[in-house]
């Protein structure tokens, strides 16, 4: 395994019908690595996710993940190495116990109709992991925005994946819950080497968790690098097209930005 380029992206065009959104995209990911992605409204960040994904089809360009294409991979064998983590899980009138074990579904054998005691271990192993076996027999549609958040990753986690791949997972979560999720994806990276790669909005969320950082703008990278590289002021005011003060946290070390209304500049 090249481990510098587990994750290849090379030349990367695509978009809809009727306009490219991304355009000669490439960037490499290490095994291992949490890399965020940032970028205001319309830069192309959920565009590259859904090509990624294969949601969206490309126009030019290559993915491959471990030296393998994943565009001609088989739907199962694909699910088998890239689990994927929207901003909302569906809730649906299924228990979490039954909504986890689909994840086990690229490893079903052909007419295999029921789940085997090993599939059952492993759900069981990841709700614990994600805190949420304790809602094992509830309904999805009876938990928080928060508690469905950490199910939809204990259902990623039981496909037992190489890489995670999210979509701003914390986006319509309050902070206590944004900090629970992004220290749990933080754990799963350190401790079982999960590589990940995520489309993030608050930029010191991205400074706290990520060890690397994708800014993109107007359909292509604008900086790539570690937080402290990417997230300087100069950067930001450029792409976001707002004032901003970017300073060292005194706790974490990482960068930390703060912005400054146009009253407040005006003043200055």
């Amino acid at each position: 395994m090249d481990n510098k380029n587990f994750l290849k992206i090379e030349k990367l065009k695509s978009g809809y019908t009727d306009k490219f959104i991304i355009d000669n995209i490439s960037f490499d990911i290490s095994k291992g690595s949490f890399t965020g992605i940032i970028g205001p409204n319309g830069s192309g960040k959920t565009t590259l996710f859904k090509t990624i994904t294969g949601e969206l089809s490309l126009v030019k360009g290559s993915i491959y993940l471990n030296n393998n294409n994943i565009l001609k991979m088989q739907p199962k064998q694909k699910a088998q190495k890239i689990a994927i983590v929207t901003q909302t899980a569906d809730a649906v009138d299924i228990s979490v116990e039954d909504y986890v074990l689909m994840g086990r579904y690229p490893y079903k054998k052909k007419f295999q109709l029921f789940d085997t005691a090993e599939d059952l271990e492993l759900a069981h192993k990841f709700m614990k992991l994600t805190g949420v076996l304790r809602f094992k027999d509830k309904l999805m549609t009876e938990l928080s925005g928060g508690e469905q958040q950490l199910v939809a990753i204990a259902k990623a986690l039981a496909q037992e994946p190489e890489l995670l791949l999210l979509d701003e997972p914390t986006s319509h979560l309050d902070i206590s819950h944004q900090m629970q999720v992004l220290n749990l994806i933080q754990k799963l990276n350190e401790e079982y080497n999960l590589t990940v790669l995520m489309i993030i909005h608050d930029l010191n969320l991205a400074a706290e968790f990520c060890d690397f950082i994708i800014m993109l703008d107007q359909g292509k990278i604008y900086v790539k690098g570690t937080p402290e590289e990417v997230l300087t002021y100069k950067n930001i005011e450029e792409v976001f097209n707002a004032i901003v003060i970017t300073q060292e946290n005194r706790i974490t070390k990482k960068p930390s930005i703060l912005l400054v209304s146009d009253k407040t500049y005006k003043q200055i």
